[in-house]
């Protein structure tokens, strides 16, 4: 059987336009933007499942930029720090330097395309869809929406600028002339540092923290989450959830089932924030020396 459109008796076609247009139910209005208020979301395991610098090191092996035997190191050193739930301060200050040291004299645009590259490419569908509704709803409502992450800021920018975001908080390494020095601007935004860089950021944006909402699945961004009116728990971690029930905050879980399962792997807070530093920093000092 054909189907096809038949101009019958009395055909309008402008007319069924206009009715068309009339029938159409009232858009809904927008919010009234609110200038004060804004919304901070964690990267790894809130956004994101899994570590973002893994992923991000996962792009770099599979340019052969990094090898499987390096890669499965770092996954090693990201599984046992999830088993122990602490960190080690000398070896944070270990992995710090040693990241520092190979990041020392590579090219800011250089990890800059790479981050974008590979977040297309590896990250983009590990995305948390709950969780970015959560955010877009924020943006809706004309609030701002900031990541907020121990991952370098470079790959933090990318993520927010690929959901659409407002921007992000990450780690900074400092650059002089477009090319990294091997030293931190402070220190890694972890922590109470997070915390901080809230408070820094709502002064800038004459953000009342009060009318903020902050997300996390980690009770190791406590300070960040007391440090706004509206904290959320986003598949909170067993300790985080705990608070979170104790004080009343919603809880967010996006994960299938209540066991949590790990895909890749899970994120490492500081600890593997810094080791994929490492991971970059060799994976670029091996290709310009190449």
């Amino acid at each position: 059987m054909r189907l096809f459109w038949h101009r019958g008796k009395g055909h309008d076609p402008v007319r069924s336009g206009e009715a068309a247009a009339e029938a159409a139910a009232e858009p809904n209005p927008l919010p009234e933007p609110d200038p004060h208020a804004a919304a901070f979301f964690d990267v790894d395991n809130t956004m994101m499942r899994g570590a973002s610098i893994y992923y991000f090191a996962r792009g770099l092996a599979a340019r052969k930029l990094f090898t499987l035997r390096d890669l499965a190191m770092f996954a090693w050193g990201q599984a046992a720090f999830r088993v122990r739930g602490t960190e080690n301060a000398e070896h944070i200050g270990s992995a710090k330097e040693a990241a520092l040291a190979f990041v020392a004299g590579q090219r800011v645009s250089d990890l800059v395309r790479l981050s974008e590259e590979i977040y297309d490419e590896v990250m983009a569908d590990r995305i948390w869809h709950g969780t970015r509704r959560l955010a877009l709803q924020h943006l809706d409502a004309g609030q701002q929406v900031w990541l907020v992450t121990a991952t370098p800021v470079e790959v933090a920018r990318t993520i927010a600028h690929r959901l659409g975001l407002t921007g992000a908080l990450g780690t900074v390494a400092e650059s002089r002339g477009g090319v990294y020095t091997g030293r931190l601007v402070g220190n890694l935004l972890h922590g109470t540092a997070k915390a901080e860089a809230l408070r820094a950021l709502a002064q800038r944006e004459s953000l009342d923290l009060a009318r903020c909402s902050a997300y996390s699945d980690s009770i190791n961004d406590l300070p960040m989450l007391t440090a706004v009116g509206h904290p959320h728990a986003v598949n909170p971690d067993g300790a985080l959830r705990e608070y979170a029930r104790e004080h009343g905050w919603p809880i967010h879980d996006f994960r299938t089932g209540r066991k949590v399962t790990m895909v890749a792997l899970p994120a490492a807070a500081g600890a593997g924030a810094l080791a994929g530093g490492v991971a970059a920093g060799v994976a670029l000092r091996r290709h310009y020396r190449n």
